[in-house]
């Protein structure tokens, strides 16, 4: 059985082991990274197993493989493979969803205090020599924002949303939430369900943890922008295209968008000529909400049990 991980530095650039994989598998191919076509196609050429596509798997690329059978995505997402063909050709396709539910909270977490708080900046002021320069005991040059009874709207409320809902609660700050599914369990005076467009009118900060449809992409767009408050803080750790950024360029630079707190972009990496480089108030950062060592060892374990469960004639977190 010919087993193929395409990507493998992307979840394990040498600080985990790949034994759990390598002991199982006598024909097992690991390659760092999968940028081309070209490569891609001979790289899964015959092989019956897939592992961590994280980049288009078209019809075109799969129908060159006859014997491929699974594709275990390394990752919660799966907008990357061509679900259609696999049904149609009896591919099993599994996800990886709840590996990195603490990290990818705690990093939205951090992207808004960065906004708030502005820690980088200021260390670097301090490095820099301007403390001492400015003649005073103590200085700033942004505002510091205290997030204390602000209301955040949460868009997607499922693993991560919740439990960046909880963080929030315990920063005093109120959540308005919005998902297809109603969270009963989650609600109390200081978290409550609302319809979308109350979450575009009624916060203070928005954040998106909802996953990538047609139906989603762009939802960040001029019109819904200019439903929010004036001076809003937008939190992006989950999709890049959920976002229209030459929308979202224009309301930064015009100051409706108080600052945006990203780590994913509509093309990645994102190009220099982005309208977003130019926005100082925009903080992107390239795509590392997930990469802890503890959420990369989580994914990697849940991998194995995947592909052991599929072979075993029981998969689990099945897509197809």
């Amino acid at each position: 059985m010919k087993v193929v991980i395409l990507n493998g530095n992307n979840s394990n650039p040498g600080d985990l082991s790949w034994d759990m994989f390598t002991s199982r598998f006598a024909d097992i191919s690991i390659y760092g990274y999968t940028n081309t076509v070209e490569d891609t196609i001979e790289r899964i050429k015959d092989a019956e197993i897939i592992l961590g596509p994280e980049m288009q798997l078209t019809r075109e690329i799969l129908s060159t493989d006859k014997k491929l059978k699974y594709i275990g995505a390394l990752s919660t997402g799966y907008n990357m493979i061509d679900l259609d063909y696999c049904r149609e050709n009896g591919i099993v396709v599994t996800n990886i969803p709840a590996y990195g539910t603490e990290m990818v909270s705690q990093y939205a977490i951090a992207l808004l205090l960065e906004i708030c708080c502005r820690v980088g900046h200021h260390s670097n002021a301090v490095h820099e020599g301007r403390w001492p320069a400015s003649g005073k005991h103590m200085f700033w040059d942004y505002p510091i924002i205290e997030l204390r009874d602000k209301t955040v709207g949460i868009i997607g409320f499922g693993r991560i949303g919740k439990q960046t809902g909880r963080m929030a609660q315990a920063m005093g700050m109120n959540v308005i939430y919005s998902d297809t599914i109603r969270s009963l369990e989650e609600e109390n005076e200081h978290c409550r369900y609302v319809d979308k467009e109350d979450v575009f009118s009624l916060s203070d900060i928005i954040m998106l943890h909802c996953p990538l449809f047609p139906e989603t992409k762009h939802m960040i767009n001029r019109e819904t922008i200019n439903k929010m408050k004036d001076g809003v803080i937008l939190i992006n750790n989950a999709r890049g295209p959920l976002i229209d950024e030459n929308a979202l360029a224009e309301a930064l630079k015009s100051g409706k968008i108080y600052a945006a707190g990203l780590d994913v972009t509509e093309v990645e990496p994102l190009p220099v000529d982005s309208p977003l480089m130019e926005c100082s108030n925009c903080f992107i950062t390239p795509h590392i909400s997930w990469v802890a060592k503890e959420s990369r060892a989580r994914l990697l374990s849940i991998a194995v049990d995947n592909l052991d469960k599929y072979l075993a004639g029981n998969p689990i977190n099945r897509i197809v």
